[in-house]
């Protein structure tokens, strides 16, 4: 067994530690104090903190020699070749990579949940798949002409809060979430990295200028394709009332002809 693979282990478990413990204080806090949970309900718990602390340590670990050299590895040897290639592969992989971040599915499981079904799981994955897919591309498009990331960064938030007086609070809450839960673990330290490769086999290209600045772009992209979703429903709902209101007036005015007639007959 290659036990290489655990050098720098312990730092990182660690790092969990100090991560965790915050937490484990504030739920012993809430417990005493406020929660009073059953003992069995403790247990799973306690439990769960312990599967989490072994989950962390491990996929931090294969992060540090996994994710991470492969990423820029598959960067560099992407940049050797042709820069336009790059776009499309760019979308292809932002476009998966928002399958495998663990906290999109609860994002999913929580809209489904709340909104009984209304916004589905798989409309919202494919909406915010789409969003980060086109995030990356236009990344790749800025490393290859070195574009500066404020002409993406400030147009984009500025017509994000153009749509917002065009969305229901609803997807304006989910939207920005969105850009949150999307930047996770799959792109903070794959696409990251791989990006930070990019840059640094482009001539011309400095990679702590041109490498960085795509989780920002990355952040934004759901926000704007989500509330382009709450707009579509938006207007899927005008329709729908405006449908059945005219359904309303046809059968009201049918019912008062109806009933004039039954009138001039009883006459």
């Amino acid at each position: 067994m290659n036990l290489h693979i655990f050098e720098g282990f312990g730092g990182t478990m660690i790092e969990v530690v100090t991560a965790l413990v915050p937490l484990l204080i504030l739920f012993s806090i809430c417990q005493l104090f406020l929660l009073k949970l059953p003992i069995n309900k403790v247990k799973d718990i306690i439990v769960g903190f312990i599967l989490t602390f072994f989950g962390l340590s491990f996929f931090l670990q294969g992060v540090h020699i996994g994710f991470m050299p492969i990423g820029e590895l598959i960067g560099q040897e992407m940049g050797r070749r042709s820069l336009w290639l790059l776009m499309v592969i760019g979308f292809i992989l932002g476009f998966f990579a928002i399958f495998a971040e663990p906290a999109v599915s609860v994002l999913l499981h929580q809209v489904d949940e709340v909104s009984s079904g209304y916004i589905p799981q798989k409309v919202l994955l494919y909406t915010l798949s789409i969003g980060v897919g086109l995030a990356i591309a236009l990344s790749m498009f800025r490393i290859i002409w070195g574009i500066s990331l404020w002409y993406f960064i400030l147009p984009g938030y500025i017509i994000a809060l153009v749509m917002i007086r065009f969305t229901s609070k609803t997807f304006t809450s989910i939207a920005f979430d969105s850009g949150g839960v999307a930047t996770g673990p799959m792109t903070a330290t794959f696409m990251l990295a791989m990006f930070v490769g990019i840059a640094s086999v482009t001539e011309g290209r400095d990679p702590l200028l041109d490498g960085f600045g795509m989780v920002a772009l990355v952040a934004l992209a759901p926000i704007l394709s989500v509330l382009t979703l709450g707009i579509l429903y938006g207007r899927k709902e005008k329709a729908q009332d405006d449908k059945e209101a005219n359904e309303t007036k046809v059968n009201r005015d049918h019912r008062k002809k109806r009933e004039s007639e039954e009138g001039h007959t009883g006459f």
